[in-house]
């Protein structure tokens, strides 16, 4: 399927470009969240008609998840969780105690922006993690995992 992006979309191109998706993935995600439209004539008259107002947008938006990315950039979170002797941890830290913790601290993130590259934290100790709060601004926190016994 033919789409139009309406604003940046990772591994797929940038605002504005013509690209082809598999059906399902347009049907399903891109343009239910409104990140896409279909590529009918109608449509990228309309866009061309907005392009200015919705670059605009774009850039505001990255503007702001620059700042967000700058109050968070080499942050640290204490979570504490119920451990062995070992070290290892009953249970794991999730994304969801990640963005609670950050709440904690005043910081507004969503699950699905807290990159987690070797899954759930297992391990007492200090562990790097990205935040994404834009496409193009990855910020990266430190989630220091102590033990209760």
């Amino acid at each position: 399927m033919q789409i139009i992006l309406m604003e940046k979309v990772t591994n797929l191109g940038q605002l504005g470009e013509v690209v082809k998706v598999k059906n399902g993935f347009a049907r399903n995600f891109l343009i239910p969240q409104g990140k896409a439209k279909r590529a009918t004539a109608a449509n990228m008259a309309e866009f061309e008609v907005r392009r200015v107002e919705l670059e605009a947008a774009d850039k505001v938006k990255l503007a702001e998840s620059q700042a967000r990315g700058e109050k968070l950039a080499g942050l640290t979170v204490q979570i504490v969780q119920k451990a062995g002797v070992d070290g290892k941890l009953f249970g794991s830290v999730t994304n969801a105690d990640i963005v609670d913790a950050l709440a904690a601290q005043g910081f507004a993130v969503e699950k699905s922006q807290v990159r987690m590259p070797e899954g759930h934290l297992k391990q007492i100790g200090d562990h790097p993690i990205n935040i994404a709060l834009h496409t193009d601004v990855v910020v990266g926190i430190t989630v220091s995992v102590l033990g209760e016994h």
